[in-house]
């Protein structure tokens, strides 16, 4: 089972939010999802993106896989960055 963090669309037409969710990536883009982690509203200005730290760095360290889209948001946020410090601080041990 290959595991992904990525998008799930949500809101009326024209008027889109997204959830972010960890989820089997044989699973459909709206579909069945293990975990909810956070939400992205590209309509706000700025965007408004709020996105659960401590449960990305789980599901990564799990080896999920974020899609692109997630993954520039995880760098916009800070998250990537900490997980390339959590990952140098492993192997100098």
């Amino acid at each position: 089972m290959a595991v992904k963090i990525r998008l799930k669309r949500m809101g009326a037409r024209k008027q889109p939010f997204f959830r972010l969710v960890v989820a089997d990536s044989r699973s459909p883009r709206d579909g069945r999802f293990i975990e909810e982690i956070g939400y992205y509203d590209p309509k706000t200005d700025p965007p408004a993106v709020k996105i659960d730290e401590e449960r990305v760095l789980y599901w990564l360290s799990r080896g999920a896989q974020p899609s692109d889209t997630v993954r520039s948001l995880l760098r916009k946020a800070g998250i990537w960055g900490r997980l390339d410090e959590l990952r140098k601080q492993k192997k100098s041990q």
